[in-house]
Parts: structure tokens; sequence; C-alpha cells
């Protein structure tokens, strides 16, 4: 099998059930889940395979979950049969509140940081609050989509942070704070 099948060379690319442009909505939402997606394999290599032995299943499992949010941004079929379901928004939410019970209470911002493992989780963070908003602009123009995504992906970057802050304190190594700032957690 080929890996390039000429097809897109103008501009177009299929979808499950029609073709639309490269940089259709769409297209720009599901590509942002795909960019997350390797950055979350990136994160997975810098992870302690011991100490971060339940993050990286988790990894895993969202890795399979951004598929399933993928594939269901690129269907536009009259009959769609959606993959993302609530029980994936529901685990992220157990697995937040788990890992957020491990770090210290926060009273401050934090900046990006401290570990490689907690600064690549933080941009995983980041790219997931970028698919986010292309998800809240597709919603708004686009009313026929799994409206679950936003939801999934607005938990997941609350996933990112606290796991972030869990791999930091299993390390030991202190998140910076914001210095400019006061308190503002209590």
């Amino acid at each position: 099998m080929k890996l390039y099948t000429k097809t897109g060379d103008t501009g177009k690319t299929s979808l499950i059930g029609g073709r639309v442009d490269k940089d259709s909505l769409r297209v720009e939402a599901y590509g942002t889940v795909d960019e997350l997606n390797a950055f979350i394999g990136y994160a997975v290599t810098d992870l302690n395979e011991v100490t971060c032995a339940d993050i990286i299943k988790d990894l895993t499992i969202i890795q399979h979950e951004l598929f399933d949010c993928g594939g269901d941004l690129a269907n536009v079929m009259k009959e769609r049969h959606y993959k993302l379901a609530q029980a994936s928004i529901t685990y992220l939410e157990e697995r937040i509140d788990a890992l957020s019970d491990e770090a210290p209470p926060l009273e401050k911002f934090i900046l990006p940081g401290g570990s490689k493992g907690a600064a690549a989780l933080h941009i995983a963070r980041t790219v997931t609050r970028r698919a986010e908003r292309q998800m809240v602009t597709l919603m708004r123009e686009i009313e026929d989509v799994n409206t679950l995504i936003q939801i999934y992906l607005n938990r997941l970057s609350d996933y990112f942070f606290a796991a972030a802050r869990a791999v930091n304190f299993r390390l030991q190594v202190a998140d910076v704070e914001y210095e400019r700032g006061g308190q503002v957690f209590k």
C-alpha cells in the first residue's frame, strides 16, 4: 500500500461521507486533536515507567479516545454513530480528582514546567485548549457534531494540569509559582 494517494493535491481531503477543503473547520479541529495525540506520545517518553505507570496508562487510553474524537469529527454521514461517550468524561473526572489529591493545594498560579514530563503535559494542556476553542467555533458554525467532544476536551485540559502537578510532586520537583501574583486559591 502506498502512503500517498494524490487525492489531496488539489486542497481537498476525504471525510467519512464526503470531501471538504483541507482548511475547513472540521479538518482544523481534528487536525489539532491529531497534533495533541502526537504531543501525548512525546510526553509518554518523558515519564518514568515506574513512578508514572498510572499516568502512562491514562495517556494510552486518552490517545485511543482522541482517535475516536477525530473519527467523530470526520464523520459527515447522515446517520452517525459516535464513538466518544460520557464514560470517557466520567473517567477523566475520577482521574483528575485522584491526581489533584496528590499534589499540595494551590495558592498561586503556576508556570508550566518543573520536570520534563510535567512540561510535556503542560504543552499537551495548551494544545487541548486550542482544540477546545476550535470545537466551540465548529459547534457554532456546524451544529451536527458530537457535542461530548467539547466537554471531553475541557476535562482533558484539567487532567493534563493535574497530571503535570502529580508528576512534579512524585519526582519531588516543586511547581514554579507565578511570582507577580498574589494568593488566588484558598
